[in-house]
């Protein structure tokens, strides 16, 4: 518990970070098409880092990593660490060149509906941030090291300096730039914040890890980074295929529905990442750990069932809070200069359809991260492309065919395409669950667990509402602090009432703090 509290520490500093670079880019930007240029821009580099990055390296690399080092073999540990760095830096510095020559073809790809000046734009913008993703990639690579260290608040918080870089530099030049120039100077300031981040955690490594990157594939265990980094990488891509199939769909959409995605994915994700991926991050090196001990399976089950509930104590109100309060989010973290209230109620319907998906997602990621801790990369990729699937097909139907046979504006399609996800994922995730109840046993949630967590979220909910009929025309963070700090006060005291576990160790946790 206490290393996924790290974990999360880590995860909302950079968060926190990431909502203040939010913010200060919807004062500057709104739903102009600038914003859209950036933004599906930024989309196909961070495909790079997630594919390479936190995604694939971590399914691969950590469990062989961390696995040596609870053996105690440290000088196998590090050769592995090395030969990892050395490969992945080449293959790295080969995709960002040919990824930089190959831009004007992808953005064919990620934005077809994209003409003219917007395009030309996004070109632009594509080539500057290429280089600065691949130092991204390597940064993952340092968070894979730390993390078997168990060193989580420092790879975590590292994207801190990143999101400090680009808010210094819409801050900087923000007032007194067109949004188009602007968008250029952020994405150089993105650049020098990813060599930051690179640079803050490389001390570190190199004291733990002792590793030098060198071009060496005669190891077996790295020869097993390398084989079960394909289908680990394939099973992350299919997500970022996702995340590019709504782009791409969004982009058919008129001008500002591919921002009001990407500002809604940005606060979603948000408790995705605090609870789920904080979470699988910290189980990952000790369920690999624990696999290679006497107990095996039956620790990884004990591990997974833990961790299961305490996700879902934490994710069941944030979905809920998508669903019933996204406008307050949504005014709270964006609504400022360019974007308007009525942009902050348009995120909020994106919000809405995003909730559907909320808790498949998180325990989704839990169920793939006790796979690459067994050393089976290949079921997850199974099911990950099955999702993508019928996440494509219902996705253009929700988002382009449903709305024009509706008759309703466009623009919302970007709504369907959040609910068609979200839809997928829960097929995904109880594909998931069923495979891994065949080789674990049971994991249920205890009887009747999650009817009292959806209950008591949509009671604190219509409480919430309540109060937030009853407050004046104040400023939407004050409107904030006064609807969420209520909902989620009453969201805990009746979990505590109804006995959840969870309820009672937040409760102990705090009443220590305060003594």
């Amino acid at each position: 518990m206490n290393k996924a509290v790290f974990v999360a520490a880590g995860i909302l500093l950079s968060r926190l970070a990431g909502l203040i670079r939010l913010r200060v880019f919807a004062h500057y930007f709104g739903l102009s098409a600038a914003a859209d240029a950036f933004n599906a821009a930024f989309r196909i580099p961070n495909v790079l880092q997630n594919l390479f990055g936190e995604g694939a390296l971590s399914g691969s690399f950590i469990p062989v990593y961390a696995g040596l080092l609870a053996s105690g073999d440290r000088d196998e540990a590090d050769r592995v660490a090395g030969a990892v760095g050395g490969l992945l830096a080449v293959a790295v510095s080969v995709i960002v060149a040919a990824g930089v020559m190959a831009t004007p073809w992808l953005i064919a790809i990620i934005a077809p509906g994209f003409s003219g000046e917007t395009r030309d734009l996004t070109v632009t913008l594509v080539r500057i941030l290429f280089p600065g993703a691949g130092l991204l990639v390597l940064s993952a690579w340092c968070l894979g090291i730390l993390n078997s260290h168990h060193r989580f608040l420092l790879s975590y918080a590292a994207p801190v300096v990143w999101n400090a870089a680009m808010i210094a530099t819409l801050v900087a030049a923000g007032a007194r730039t067109a949004p188009s120039r602007l968008a250029v100077l952020l994405a150089w300031g993105s650049v020098a914040g990813s060599a930051l981040q690179l640079g803050v955690q490389l001390p570190s490594v190199m004291r733990l890890a002792r590793a030098r990157w060198r071009w060496d594939t005669t190891s077996p265990h790295v020869r097993t980074v390398a084989r079960n980094f394909v289908p680990v990488l394939f099973s992350r891509g299919v997500v970022q295929v996702s995340a590019y199939l709504d782009t791409l769909l969004a982009s058919l959409l008129p001008t500002g529905a591919v921002t009001g995605l990407f500002s809604a994915q940005l606060i979603y994700t948000l408790p995705v990442s605090l609870f789920g991926i904080s979470t699988a991050a910290a189980e990952l090196p000790a369920m690999s750990g624990a696999a290679m001990t006497d107990a095996g399976l039956d620790a990884v089950r004990a591990r997974l069932a833990a961790a299961l509930r305490r996700v879902a104590f934490f994710v069941v109100p944030s979905a809920i809070a998508c669903l019933t309060l996204g406008d307050v989010l949504a005014g709270a973290l964006l609504q400022t200069g360019r974007f308007t209230a009525s942009d902050a109620r348009y995120v909020w319907a994106i919000l809405a359809g995003s909730a559907i998906g909320l808790l498949p997602s998180t325990l989704g990621r839990l169920y793939s991260s006790t796979y690459y801790a067994l050393r089976d990369p290949r079921t997850p990729l199974r099911f990950a492309v099955l999702r993508i699937t019928l996440a494509a097909t219902l996705g253009y139907l929700s988002s382009i065919v449903l709305p024009r046979w509706m008759g309703w504006p466009l623009i919302w399609g970007a709504v369907g395409l959040t609910a068609a996800s979200g839809a997928a994922g829960w097929v995904e995730m109880y594909l998931l669950r069923a495979s891994l109840v065949s080789r674990l046993g049971d994991m249920r949630f205890e009887r009747g667990l999650l009817p009292r967590l959806w209950v008591a979220a949509s009671m604190a909910a219509a409480a919430a509402w309540a109060i937030r009929l009853l407050l004046p025309a104040w400023h939407p963070i004050v409107v904030a602090v006064f609807v969420l700090g209520p909902y989620a006060a009453i969201y805990l005291a009746l979990g505590l009432w109804w006995g959840v576990p969870e309820a009672a160790a937040i409760r102990r946790r705090l009443l220590r703090h305060s003594r």
